[in-house]
C-alpha cells in the first residue's frame, strides 16, 4: 500500500505560496483588463457603423474558436518573428488568456444589453436623450444585473486558464508544483496538494456563481 507523505510537501510551502501569488496575480490582471476590452468590443459589435461591428466580430470570433493553449504558443513563439519584438513568457500568458477570455466577456456584454426590450431604448429617445445616455441611464443598468452570473462564471474560467501557462515555464502554481515534485519524487503528494489548492479557490467562486444565477433567475 502507497506511503503518503506530505510534509516533503509542507517544507516547500513557501515556492507553493509565492506560485499561487502568481497565479492570482495573473488571473486578476487578465480579468480586469478582459473585462474591459471585452465590453469595449461589445458594444463596436454592436455599433452601427459597419467597418468597427465586422471588425470587432470578427476579433471575438477569431479568439473564443482559437483554443487558448493555441494562442499561447503563438503569441510567445510566433508574434516576436512577425513583430521583431522578443515577448516574455508572463506577457505572452497575460494577453492570450486575457484576449481569449476578453472574447467570451464581449459576447456576454452583448448578449445583455441585446436582452433589454428595445422598446425602453426608444422611449429614452423620446424625451431627448441621446444614445450614449439612454445606453448609460436604462440599458446599461439593467443589463448588468443579468450579465453579472455569467461573467463571474467567466472570470472563474478564465481562473482555471492560467494554469496552462507553465507550459512556457511562468512560475506559477502549477509550475511550482512541477519543481517541486522533482525535487521530492512524491508527484502524488504534491499534485493532490496542488488540487486542493485550486478547489480550495474555485469551490466558493462556483458556489457564488450558484447563488448569483438563482438570485437573477438564470437558468441552464
Amino acid at each position: 500500500m502507497y506511503q503518503w507523505d506530505f510534509l516533503s510537501v509542507w517544507e516547500y510551502r513557501d515556492l507553493l505560496l509565492s506560485g499561487l501569488k502568481v497565479t492570482l496575480l495573473l488571473a486578476v490582471a487578465v480579468i480586469v483588463v478582459g473585462l474591459i476590452l471585452g465590453t469595449i468590443n461589445a458594444l463596436g459589435a454592436l455599433s452601427k457603423f459597419a467597418p468597427i461591428r465586422y471588425l470587432s466580430i470578427s476579433v471575438i470570433e477569431l479568439f473564443r474558436c482559437t483554443p487558448v493553449l493555441v494562442t499561447l504558443i503563438w503569441i510567445y513563439y510566433a508574434l516576436p518573428i512577425l513583430i521583431g519584438v522578443e515577448i516574455s513568457a508572463m506577457m505572452a500568458a497575460f494577453l492570450a488568456i486575457m484576449l481569449y477570455g476578453a472574447a467570451f466577456y464581449s459576447e456576454i456584454v452583448r448578449a445583455g444589453i441585446q436582452g433589454i426590450d428595445p422598446g425602453q431604448a426608444e422611449a429614452g429617445a423620446a424625451i431627448g436623450l441621446t444614445e450614449g445616455q439612454v445606453l448609460r441611464r436604462i440599458i446599461l443598468p439593467q443589463a448588468i444585473r443579468k450579465m453579472v452570473p455569467p461573467l463571474v462564471n467567466q472570470s472563474v474560467i478564465n481562473l482555471k486558464n492560467t494554469s496552462l501557462v507553465s507550459v512556457l515555464a511562468v512560475p506559477d502554481l502549477l509550475y511550482e508544483g512541477k519543481m517541486i515534485s522533482h525535487e521530492t519524487f512524491r508527484p502524488l503528494e504534491v499534485f493532490t496538494t496542488v488540487a486542493l489548492i485550486y478547489f480550495a479557490i474555485l469551490f466558493p467562486l462556483t458556489m457564488l456563481v450558484r447563488r448569483l444565477e438563482a438570485k437573477h433567475g438564470v437558468k441552464h
